[in-house]
């Protein structure tokens, strides 16, 4: 069986994007677009994928592991990226395709698609993915034959009129035959205006050597390439939109998905029910028959089945919410467990705890587990009930079925079954009030 070898060229810095980070460690949906492209070839279950990055990108090289690593000493173009990987793919006879890392929402089916033309023919030594936008802009375009085979590519700085009316543009994505590759890559010179080694030009090489390009065609959005912020957006919203309708025909119902904000790996169950304004952060898995209420925000959550969560509630990282849970409306969980049955209701924060089965927590209630230098837990027993406006002082536990009133400061264990209140005494002085107002009113004369 013929191999898949990938070569991602990911050595700009992006300068458009106005900052520090290489152009290919911005993010789409919490994960550098990288890393999007490299989900998408390793699903493709490629024999090695081979990053191409500049000096000191440790970043990249941390976050592209375990992908091999090639160095472009310095930018000469796309042709001497490439050649810089020659030396990851000796003795290697499989099918190449040529990637780039900041062009992240290529899909596998357009992939697929090109290594299923490289081996159509044994002479098809290169295949080119070229798109039709709607503003060729400069684009470099491809020339073909009478025949549909490719006969060149022609960069935009060196076009003539006729070949700028060309509408079929070239994406720089290819799969070339990896017997060939190293032969048409030391071919290319860099005689143009530019100065630089163009990928572009193993289109005649291979012509000249007896040997056939070809095209294969794939949609402007996913070949966007991404060059600066607004690009970013453009990327964000395309992938967003694929999710969305993803999560659809998986059996979600997204009441306005316009305003639901997945992440990369957002995990939606079946009739699950998303109401408008909606943001998923990274590492949230949601079972069957649950339903996200409006303008709630979850991140590094897990939740169970028929469970309901919001409108405005905030689930951080380490929330894990069992079955037929309940988190209402301005109450925000962390790093704590509800388990099934649980509810906190409303205007609550519950964090570094255990709520056990079915209790109840009252409006109002705090787990204070930070004491300024370090965190503790809050264990709170199965069926107890904790009144509203009570501050749970951690470390402490609420037993079994215990009760804790309204108002109340919890500073030590309650045991099982108990009923446990810690109010001051009342006090009222009749008439106090009224004499409080006169003797302010004379002060004002």
């Amino acid at each position: 069986m013929a191999t898949i070898a990938t070569v991602i060229l990911g050595a700009g810095m992006g300068t458009r994007m106005k900052s520090s980070k290489p152009k290919v460690m911005h993010e789409i949906a919490g994960r550098p677009m990288v890393s999007h492209l490299l989900g998408t070839v390793r699903d493709m279950q490629a024999e090695k994928n081979i990053v191409v990055v500049a000096p000191g990108m440790q970043d990249v090289r941390d976050e592209v592991a375990p992908a091999e690593i090639a160095i472009q000493e310095e930018a000469r173009g796309t042709g001497h990226a490439v050649a810089a990987a020659l030396p990851n793919l000796e003795g290697f006879e499989g099918d190449v395709l040529v990637l780039y890392g900041d062009t992240p929402l290529i899909t596998r089916e357009t992939l697929d698609k090109m290594i299923a033309k490289r081996r159509e023919n044994g002479k098809n030594a290169v295949v080119v993915l070229g798109f039709e936008p709607d503003d060729p802009a400069e684009y470099g375009r491809l020339v073909t034959a009478a025949d549909g085979s490719l006969d060149a590519i022609v960069e935009f700085a060196e076009a003539s009129d006729d070949i700028k009316a060309i509408g079929l543009c070239n994406s720089g994505v290819m799969a070339i035959d990896g017997e060939h590759i190293a032969d048409l890559i030391n071919a290319v010179d860099n005689k143009n205006a530019k100065g630089e080694y163009y990928l572009t030009d193993i289109v005649e090489i291979a012509r000249t050597k007896g040997l056939l390009a070809q095209v294969v065609t794939g949609s402007e959005e996913e070949l966007l390439g991404i060059n600066n912020r607004m690009q970013l957006a453009d990327a964000e919203k395309i992938a967003q939109t694929r999710w969305r309708e993803d999560a659809m025909r998986e059996g979600a119902t997204l009441i306005d998905p316009d305003s639901v904000f997945f992440s990369h790996d957002t995990k939606l169950g079946r009739d699950v029910v998303v109401e408008p304004n909606v943001f998923f952060g990274l590492g949230v898995t949601v079972g069957d028959n649950v339903r996200i209420k409006a303008n709630s925000h979850l991140e590094g959550t897990t939740i169970g089945e028929n469970t309901q969560v919001g409108p405005f509630a905030r689930l951080r990282p380490g929330a894990d919410l069992g079955a037929d849970v309940k988190v209402g409306n301005f109450v925000e969980v962390k790093k704590a467990s509800l388990e099934d049955g649980a509810k906190v209701s409303h205007l609550s924060y519950i964090g570094d705890a255990r709520v056990g089965k079915n209790a109840n927590i009252g409006a109002g209630t705090i787990t204070c587990n930070y004491d300024g230098y370090d965190k503790f837990k809050t264990d709170i027993g199965e069926g107890a009930f904790v009144g509203s406006n009570t501050s749970l002082v951690a470390p402490v536990t609420i037993g079994d079925g215990a009760i804790v009133g309204a108002g109340s400061t919890v500073t030590r264990n309650v045991d099982s079954d108990a009923l446990m209140v810690e109010r001051a005494d009342e006090v009222q002085k009749q008439g106090w009030a009224a004499r409080f107002r006169k003797l302010k009113a004379r002060i004002k004369k």
